[in-house]
This record gives structure tokens, C-alpha cells and sequence, in this order.
């Protein structure tokens, strides 16, 4: 039966420009199915839009997600998209008002019907995927550094701050595996130490940016 409602109006959010950029580009040869209408780094979502797509890359995960603050004013469904898809974290955001939660694990085309059936009122969940079979979904800070997309957000996270257990808990890692994912990332970026990976990262563009794109507009802060 043909679509009637027209495009999935989407909102894209994500504190890196690079990784909401790189979504919306693979969504763009399905134009006439989805329409990404705004592009928002560390801002809330303004525009009218039917789904805001919430990339967890570097992002507060689960119960900690503040979806209000998200959706702002576009009184959208908000959809997590994530390669973390643990059942508990998952029924987490769904508890905590996400609408759905898509794994990374999928294509572009794949993906461009889950937002067709969450804008129509579907509740839509992973299949069973573990964490090490999703998919690395778009692009990310580090990607053209030889940085697996989990690499990437570690060191991204290492940049914001955060401690060995605070990422395990923001990224919802063990902590054995966030140190294992330290020592890769250490030895392909040439670090040693904690102080040395932040640097590299505030010169690698690893810090969050806060920057709109939306109706031809830019807003962009640093």
C-alpha cells in the first residue's frame, strides 16, 4: 500500500557535528521517504519534525538521556540509535520516554523504514544483536585515524573529562573493556598517558560541538 503521509520529518542529534552529518548524509538518496530537517549538536530540537534520531555516540545513554530537554519544543517521538543493545538498556530508554530504539546494526535503507514505523506510532526494538555484531553506522571523530566508531567515543569521552569508570557508566561498558579499548586507542593515536590522549583529542576535533543546521541556517558555537 503506498505512503500517503509523505517524508518522516527528522531531527538529527548528536554533540558532534561530523556524526550527525554522517547520518543524514547516507539517509539522503531516500529523500522522498525522509526528510532531515535539522541537524543539532548540544541544542534542542526547534524544528516540526515527526522523529528526532538520537545517535548515543559519546552521549549519556539509558535512564540518563534527558528526552524533554531533547525534543525541545517539537513535540516528536524521540528514536535512540545506538550499537549498545543490551535488552535492560534498552527497556531503560523506553521507560525513560524514548519512543524507539534502532540499532546500528542496520542499513540506510533498513533504517529509513524503522523511522517510518516509529513517526507511525510503532513502539520499534533491536533485534537480538550483541554489541560486537552491530554495525558502524555512518561516520565519527577518528574514523579516517584507523579508530573503530567504540575507540572513537572512548577517546571522545577521555576528552570531555570523564574517568575509566565515569565512560564505563556513559557508555554502558564494562570496565575491563574500556580499558581495553584505552590500550587500542593509546597505541594507534602514538599516547602514553591520559593527559597526552586529551590533547590529541582537542586537536583532533574529539570536543563536543554546539552548532544547528536547520532551514538553510547555521547556528554554530564553540
Amino acid at each position: 500500500m503506498p505512503n500517503t503521509r509523505g517524508p518522516v520529518r527528522v531531527a538529527i542529534v548528536n554533540d558532534y557535528e561530523l556524526v550527525v552529518a554522517g547520518v543524514a548524509a547516507l539517509l539522503q538518496p531516500f529523500s522522498d521517504r525522509v526528510e532531515v530537517v535539522e541537524l543539532d549538536s548540544q541544542v534542542p530540537v526547534l524544528s516540526d519534525v515527526d522523529v528526532v534520531l538520537y545517535d548515543s555516540f559519546g552521549q549519556v545513554q539509558g535512564d540518563q538521556i534527558d528526552v524533554e530537554e531533547i525534543l525541545g519544543r517539537s513535540g516528536a517521538k524521540l528514536a535512540v540509535f545506538s550499537w549498545n543493545v543490551q535488552p535492560d538498556l534498552v527497556q531503560r530508554s523506553l521507560e525513560n520516554g524514548a519512543s524507539a530504539y534502532l540499532s546500528k546494526a542496520v542499513g540506510a535503507e533498513q533504517l529509513v523504514e524503522l523511522l517510518e514505523r516509529v513517526r507511525d506510532g510503532e513502539v520499534v526494538t533491536p533485534d537480538e544483536t550483541s554489541p560486537e555484531e552491530a554495525g558502524s553506522f555512518g561516520r565519527w571523530p577518528g574514523e579516517e585515524l584507523g579508530l573503530s566508531q567504540r575507540e572513537s567515543e572512548v577517546l571522545a569521552l577521555i576528552t570531555q573529562g570523564l574517568s575509566n569508570d565515569e565512560i564505563g557508566k556513559h557508555a554502558y561498558i564494562g570496565i575491563n573493556t574500556v580499558k581495553t579499548y584505552i590500550r587500542t586507542l593509546y597505541r594507534k593515536i602514538g599516547v602514553t598517558r591520559r593527559s597526552q590522549a586529551v590533547a590529541f583529542g582537542i586537536d583532533h576535533g574529539f570536543r563536543p560541538d554546539q552548532v544547528r543546521h536547520a532551514d538553510g541556517r547555521t547556528q554554530r558555537e564553540r
